[in-house]
């Protein structure tokens, strides 16, 4: 069984420039809660602390049997990545308008949670119509193809 939670709207709301694949930091009780998809990465974002990359608002629904060792379900994570990539997304979170999203969080062959994260910007009103100009035209289009 494998478990994918989606950030469905990044790709909306954001231009991915960059992307990355992250390790997280986590406890007994999280993991248990991930297996079962009890978890949510919509609103969640990644901030440069002391030279770390933290992800803030991830949700983790507690587990269920954790009794007094169960999580804080909004609790900030350390991500782990690799000195050279943390140290060029140092440098680019620098420049305006630019942010850390998470979009995909998965269960990798080895059984280890790794979280898809992407360097964005935000999109502007009109960059967002023209993306679902362009994805009604090839919905059109596909359709077309079909009959």
């Amino acid at each position: 069984m494998s478990v994918e939670i989606k950030n469905k709207k990044a790709r909306f709301e954001y231009e991915f420039l960059d992307d990355f694949t992250a390790g997280i930091v986590l406890t007994g009780t999280e993991i248990k809660s991930i297996r079962a998809g009890k978890a949510s990465i919509m609103e969640s974002f990644g901030v440069m602390v002391k030279g770390e990359l933290i992800l803030r608002n991830m949700y983790i629904q507690e587990y269920e049997n954790g009794s007094y060792n169960n999580h804080v379900p909004k609790r900030d994570r350390k991500l782990l990545l690799q000195r050279v990539e943390l140290k060029k997304l140092q440098k680019k979170l620098k420049d305006k308008g630019l942010t850390v999203v998470a979009s995909k969080m998965f269960i990798n062959d080895k059984n280890l949670a790794k979280l898809r994260i992407h360097l964005a910007k935000g999109k502007k009103l009109h960059d967002k119509r023209s993306d679902l100009k362009d994805k009604d035209t090839q919905r059109d289009m596909d359709r077309a193809m079909k009959r």
